[in-house]
């Protein structure tokens, strides 16, 4: 379909009517689909149902019964799979629950109200500023927002955020205190940064001395095309004497069981040591049952890679529906562009600006739920109201195609009437 801005105000019309009887037929299809999260099929889960069978032994290699009390930062044999697996030292890693979300808010609280390396608790300032590349992930806005953050975006790229943009604010501003990072496969453009990237953020400087990174690794061993190579910002600040800079998120919960996985944060040792000194009186440890039976079925960390291959297996037919229909039915319509990612879970689109909620609002309408128009900026702001996110991996493949047929209808419904109103 050629260029429809350069189509004369008739032309567009009489598209117009053919698009609308093809909305009114999936109207009438009565569909009740939802793809607003990124949530593993069933499918997918299903490869991990092993880890549930009884289990034989409750004991680590050093003796310790995971049924009772102990180990406050995670069993070792889990830190050394997980270390392995991530590259980083087993003494850096802190094993935490099912949700990483949980450990970033935690980290967050802790922040607010202890401080840390002695400086002010950001609980006491009056301005907490943090840069949020955007588009980004909505949990990560709603920590910031509920606890009354500002809230700066910066423009992603195609190698990461704007580094010349980062670079400039915070040096300028105390007040800007961190950023968040989702550095490979992002949710929800699937950007991974480039080596000058991770580079560029161990080595910048800072006006804040306490400036957090926070690097939320959710998707770091997602490829679903292609694995590509993310420096560890860990050894990247070691190496530029940012060593308390980043604190390091990953979990396995699109790996294993979202509502029974495990989670880490991995840091500095100084920064091990603040966490675990308060830690100690938030809880007595978590779950270490889950965690002995995770090393269990995992083995080892190339156990872990072995499995990340089959679910690529269960989730590529996916994405290959969503990007070729996209490519069948609006590439050179000048309504839409996408991106087309290497791993993660979603795939972002970019509409005509001012058509993302009419998109969303007539995809409802017409029986698919999807991500909220303005989820992937901070305050469910965009500026454009032009991207979306679209989350491929829980429907059937059958539902998929249908709900990405209905997609493409409702992106050409309401691109077609924002041309019309400049005609």
């Amino acid at each position: 379909m050629s260029e429809l801005a350069a189509r004369t105000k008739e032309e567009l019309l009489a598209l117009q009517k053919e698009v609308e009887a093809e909305y009114k037929g999936y109207q009438e299809m009565n569909l009740a689909l939802d793809m607003s999260r990124g949530k593993p099929a069933p499918s997918q889960i299903d490869h991990a149902n092993a880890m549930l069978k009884e289990m034989k032994d409750f004991h680590t290699k050093s003796g310790l019964d995971v049924r009772n009390y102990g180990l406050l930062d995670g069993i070792p044999e889990l830190k050394e799979l997980l270390g392995e697996l991530l590259e980083i030292s087993p003494d850096q890693l802190i094993i935490g629950g099912n949700a990483s979300l949980n450990l970033m808010f935690d980290a967050m609280m802790r922040l607010y109200v202890f401080g840390t390396m002695g400086e002010k608790p950001w609980g006491q300032l009056e301005h907490v500023k943090f840069l949020c590349p955007s588009p980004g992930y909505d949990r990560h806005f709603t920590i910031c927002e509920t606890l009354g953050m500002e809230m700066i975006i910066v423009p992603m790229t195609e190698n990461g955020p704007d580094m010349d943009i980062v670079e400039k604010l915070a040096a300028e501003d105390e007040a800007i205190k961190g950023m968040w990072c989702i550095p490979k496969y992002s949710n929800p453009e699937g950007v991974c940064y480039s080596d000058e990237t991770v580079k560029r953020l161990a080595n910048m400087k800072t006006a804040a001395p306490d400036f957090k990174i926070f690097w939320d690794n959710a998707y770091g061993v997602h490829p679903v095309f292609e694995d590509i190579k993310v420096l560890n910002i860990l050894d990247e600040c070691k190496k530029a004497g940012t060593d308390n800079r980043p604190y390091y998120f990953f979990s396995t919960s699109k790996i294993t069981f979202p509502g029974a996985g495990v989670s880490l944060v991995a840091a500095s040792p100084e920064n091990i040591g603040e966490i675990k000194k308060i830690m100690g009186a938030q809880t007595i440890g978590y779950d270490k049952i889950n965690q002995l039976r995770h090393v269990q079925f995992f083995k080892d960390a190339q156990g872990l890679r072995e499995h990340m291959q089959v679910l690529a297996g269960c989730m590529r037919s996916k994405f290959e529906i969503v990007l070729d229909t996209l490519e069948k039915e609006l590439a050179g319509t000048g309504l839409i562009s996408w991106k087309s990612p290497k791993g993660g879970y979603f795939v972002s689109v970019d509409l005509l600006d001012g058509c993302a909620k009419e998109t969303v609002r007539l995809a409802k309408e017409a029986g698919v739920i999807l991500t909220g128009a303005g989820a992937t900026y901070p305050y469910k702001n965009d500026p454009k109201d032009s991207n979306l996110r679209i989350a491929p991996t829980y429907p059937t493949e059958e539902e998929l195609q249908q709900a990405m047929n209905l997609f493409c209808v409702c992106v050409k419904k309401a691109g077609i009437a924002k041309l019309l109103e400049s005609k």
